[in-house]
């Protein structure tokens, strides 16, 4: 019913609108889950806020699983406005591998917190900022700059095996790529004596593309939820929480950063 009204590119967008809306929502809701967790560590009340935490967090795996569900059947209708969306920023559309994000970049966001948080943590106890405990237990003992040698290995077996995954789907969407010079697309345009005039064989051609394209699509989109909760599997409940919400930022700065970079481009005057 919320898509009465609206063409197809419209209520594509407007799914995309409410996911950012949803993001925008979960992060002040994980910083104050992290920052009770953390206040209550080793006292009766840090089960509670366990539970509260491990809720959220399976609360936004929900979203994204929820979220990928609306695209498959939005993509249907039509597939191609997902591999370079209008409602996006040119940056962010630059960036895109198979209408989102790459997989194997959620491993690169857990392998740069880790190594700033460990050099915030060492410039704090270096300075003796009061209420510092460099044993860990300030912050819970289980901040991303707290992955032990057994964590950091699943990480990186899963990051390898991700990696593959994404190679295998990328010869795929190559090889749809170059199906558009195929027949009956590239003959058609050939013999035809206008440019781009309207063809039966093209549309149908054209329409089994945007299927292959909109199944695609969905297979990426089940790789990113999937190894999203693989990687919240490896990580302890406060670890999870800090990527979520590292995650949910970076996604949301760059939408932003990207349309500051795209005001300061039309206001450059060129000769």
């Amino acid at each position: 019913m919320e898509n009465k009204g609206k063409n197809i590119e419209q209520a594509q967008e407007s799914c995309y609108q409410q996911w950012m809306s949803l993001q925008s929502q979960r992060v002040p809701e994980l910083k104050q889950a992290l920052a009770q967790r953390r206040t209550h560590e080793g006292t009766a009340d840090a089960a509670a806020d366990d539970n509260k935490l491990r809720e959220l967090t399976q609360n936004i795996i929900g979203d994204f699983k929820n979220y990928a569900g609306k695209r498959a059947d939005l993509s249907h209708r039509c597939s191609s406005n997902y591999y370079a969306p209008s409602w996006n920023t040119p940056l962010e559309n630059a960036l895109l591998w198979m209408g989102g994000c790459r997989p194997s970049s959620f491993f690169r966001l857990v392998y740069a917190l880790c190594g700033s948080q460990t050099e915030i943590r060492v410039t704090q106890f270096l300075r003796n900022i009061d209420g510092y405990d460099y044993s860990g237990k300030g912050s819970g003992g289980a901040s991303l700059s707290d992955l032990t040698a057994e964590q950091l290995a699943k990480i990186n077996v899963l990051h390898v095996k991700i990696i593959d995954e994404e190679e295998k789907m990328t010869k795929k969407v190559s090889s749809l790529q170059e199906d558009a010079a195929d027949i009956p697309i590239s003959t058609v345009a050939y013999a035809e004596e206008h440019v781009g005039e309207p063809n039966a064989m093209v549309d149908q051609a054209l329409d089994k593309q945007e299927e292959a394209m909109a199944t695609l699509l969905a297979e990426a989109d089940n790789l990113r939820v999937d190894t999203l909760t693989k990687i919240i599997e490896i990580l302890t409940l406060v670890q999870a929480g800090d990527f979520f919400m590292a995650g949910k930022k970076l996604h949301l700065s760059m939408h932003q950063w990207g349309a500051l970079r795209d005001r300061r481009r039309r206001e450059c005057i060129i000769d």
